[in-house]
């Protein structure tokens, strides 16, 4: 199992151990290393609060910073929330290596592996695209004194700070350490919003795993039972109630686990929907200067839009699957039972930020249309 493990959840696990977010360490460690990533944002919030000071009542002004000051403030709210909640995040964890314990066939196995492997190409590809966006961002404070090197004006052009701040010194002649700073802050801050959103996926992709074997397990229910060598009617009856009851117990597992999953990350996630809104409003100069910032956050919310799509339609089709079976070879008291399950499988499971935002592709679809009508009348 922890081979298993390793082999398709490892950078999940080593980022976490990284920010300390992983439920397993020590606490003494789990505390240092949440202290030194408090550390690095007391020294971002510094600099952002005192240009927000500067900029007096330029709302204008303010709006520039409000961007990177809430995306601090999200880091340290994920940290803290997955330090809270350690316990019931390493019982989560423990409950997917359960499920993993739990499968019957080899075809459960496959789509297990199918899952898990699809997590560790999501990992590969969102940690590349996300560390690329936040030093592309960063990286454009050296346009202009590449600029003036290659291309030299009359005068210096304006500097542009990698992130708007008040640093306390002369910018054009720090400039590089300036740069340094961001550069290393940013980094270790993008580690912890990788790492706590490939956990979110890890989940998501668990559940809609249980929700495709669980379908599988009902579709096949009656056909598995009348390919057995067959007891008296009594006893299939019997045999059968209790499968099924067994099903609608691991139904309501799977529920519980989503439920569990929203509580932990609901509030970080909220932040996060927050800056997108908040960068709209910061206009079309803005925009453009943070093109890379704006195109990740759509980016960001996409993945998590279209792992939430994968939860509702899984869950949807649990309902599809037992009609599928050959439920009316069974008794009315499975039936009955049958029922329960598909009247609950009628309303989606679904996941949420703050639950103002529910993670779908219909809900993405309505932001980024927002978002072209900001840049259109801008």
């Amino acid at each position: 199992m922890d081979v298993i493990w390793s082999r398709h959840y490892g950078l999940v696990e080593k980022l976490s151990l990284f920010t300390g977010m992983w439920p397993y360490l020590k606490p003494r460690t789990r505390y240092l290393r949440i202290g030194l990533m408090s550390i690095t944002a007391v020294a971002i919030f510094v600099p952002q609060i005192a240009y927000q000071i500067r900029c007096e009542r330029d709302i204008q002004c303010i709006l520039t910073c409000v961007p990177t000051f809430l995306f601090t403030i999200v880091n340290i709210v994920s940290l803290y929330t997955f330090s809270i909640n350690s316990s019931k995040i390493k019982r989560l964890i423990e409950r997917l290596f359960v499920d993993w314990e739990e499968l019957e066939t080899p075809e459960e196995i496959e789509i297990f592996k199918s899952h898990a492997l699809f997590c560790k190409r999501f990992f590969a590809i969102y940690s590349a695209y996300c560390f690329l966006g936040v030093y592309g961002f960063t990286s454009a404070s050296l346009v202009s004194p590449i600029l003036d090197v290659l291309m030299p004006l009359n005068e210096s052009r304006p500097v542009l700070l990698p992130i708007p701040a008040y640093y306390f010194v002369d910018t054009r002649q720090y400039l590089i350490y300036i740069y340094g700073y961001a550069i290393v802050s940013c980094g270790i801050f993008m580690t912890a919003i990788v790492a706590h959103d490939c956990i979110f996926v890890t989940y998501i992709e668990h559940v809609c795993c249980m929700f495709t074997i669980l379908g599988s397990r009902f579709e096949c229910l009656f056909t598995i039972h009348n390919n057995a060598e067959k007891n008296t009617k009594s006893d299939s009856d019997e045999t059968y109630c209790k499968r099924i009851a067994y099903l609608v117990h691991m139904h309501r597992q799977i529920l519980e686990f989503v439920k569990l999953v929203e509580k932990i990350f609901t509030i970080p996630f909220a932040l996060q929907l927050l800056i997108l809104i908040t960068q709209q409003e910061a206009g079309g100069l803005e925009m453009s200067r943070y093109i890379f910032y704006v195109m990740g956050q759509l980016f960001h919310l996409f993945c998590l839009s279209f792992e939430g799509q994968k939860l509702i339609n899984h869950s949807l089709e649990i309902c599809d699957k037992i009609y599928d079976s050959s439920w009316y070879e069974a008794s009315i008291k499975s039936q009955k039972l049958l029922i329960l399950t598909m009247l609950r499988s009628f309303r989606p499971t679904f996941l949420s930020a703050g639950e103002i935002y529910v993670f779908s592709l219909e809900s993405f679809t309505t932001v980024k249309k927002k978002v072209n009508c900001y840049r259109l009348g801008m």
